[in-house]
């Protein structure tokens, strides 16, 4: 019990027993006097025969003097038992009591430093880099070999990379490109990706050549992305437009003496699904951004040619 609540405590027992110390002692031996029935009135002073009965009891009175007498002063044992029950569980609560944990801050993330971005492999203005888009049998290829020869650009076909790590000796994904590429299905990103980078980085440095025609790729949205984030930004797309009428005959032609196992009917139809579900929403998103040069892949390919060089020399000086 703290020494404040020991010290009220004891003021106001010490004021509720004032009172009885003070009273007379008569007054006293007067509360304390009773009348015993058998008692006869002559064996009582004659000094206390007159005095009033006084009754300090509680009750009605009835029964005689003594009849219902109580302690006038029944406030002090509850006084007391109140103070000890309060002492106790004041020393209850403070020894249950549990010091408040203290409140840290949030802990704040780090911010990213320079060195925390990933960059890509080339910046920008050490490379440059065009996508060649179009249908299977477009005749991306024709025109790519002629922009390499009059403009010296490097060519890299998705394609043929692929076809070359499936038949390197050795090769970890060499069973894994092959069923893709029989079953008309896009190899994963990552083994295309970095492909790419490893020929750009071989041309770079045997030919110190820094122009790139990308041809065959992206084949879809994620590869587009992961290029760009790991390897390089676009400049820009040349999509050959074609219909799939003209470009399957032109398949089934090249079939009878390019030996490729996706020459076929079966294997053309389903590239031309591929193609039309996840390579044309890449180049609706390099269209919106103003990223793509249509070419009508139908005609002969000296117009389709002529065609290309215009279109890729104004937007070359764009």
């Amino acid at each position: 019990m703290s020494s404040a609540f020991r010290s009220i405590s004891g003021r106001i027992v010490s004021n509720l027993q004032h009172p009885i110390r003070n009273c007379p002692a008569a007054l006293t031996r007067l509360h304390l006097r009773f009348q015993p029935r058998n008692v006869q009135p002559s064996s009582i002073p004659s000094a206390f025969r007159g005095a009033p009965a006084r009754n300090y009891a509680t009750g009605s009175g009835k029964g005689g003097e003594t009849a219902g007498s109580k302690n006038p002063f029944p406030i002090i044992p509850l006084l007391a038992i109140l103070a000890a029950g309060s002492g106790g569980f004041y020393f209850l609560v403070q020894s249950r009591k549990e010091p408040m944990p203290a409140i840290e801050e949030p802990s704040r993330k780090p911010r990213l430093t320079a060195g925390d971005v990933k960059k890509p492999a080339f910046g920008p203005g050490e490379v440059s880099v065009i996508f060649i888009l179009g249908g299977p049998g477009a005749g991306k290829g024709t025109q790519c070999q002629n922009l390499v020869r009059d403009y010296g650009f490097v060519h890299l076909s998705a394609g043929d990379l692929l076809r070359a790590e499936q038949n390197r000796e050795g090769s970890e994904f060499g069973e894994l490109i092959k069923t893709y590429i029989r079953e008309g299905k896009i190899v994963p990103m990552e083994v295309t990706v970095a492909l790419l980078e490893n020929a750009m980085r071989d041309a770079i440095a045997a030919q110190q050549k820094t122009m790139f025609l990308i041809d065959g790729f992206p084949r879809q949205m994620d590869q587009a992305l992961k290029f760009e984030e790991e390897v390089s930004e676009s400049r820009f797309t040349l999509f050959f437009e074609c219909s799939e009428d003209t470009m399957l005959q032109r398949l089934l032609k090249r079939g009878e003496t390019s030996g490729r196992i996706d020459d076929n009917i079966e294997s053309i139809k389903k590239r031309f699904h591929t193609f039309q579900v996840t390579s044309m929403p890449v180049v609706d998103y390099y269209d919106k951004k103003g990223k793509v040069v249509r070419i009508d892949a139908s005609s002969t390919r000296e117009g389709v040619y002529s065609q290309v060089q215009k279109q890729l020399i104004d937007k070359l000086k764009a």
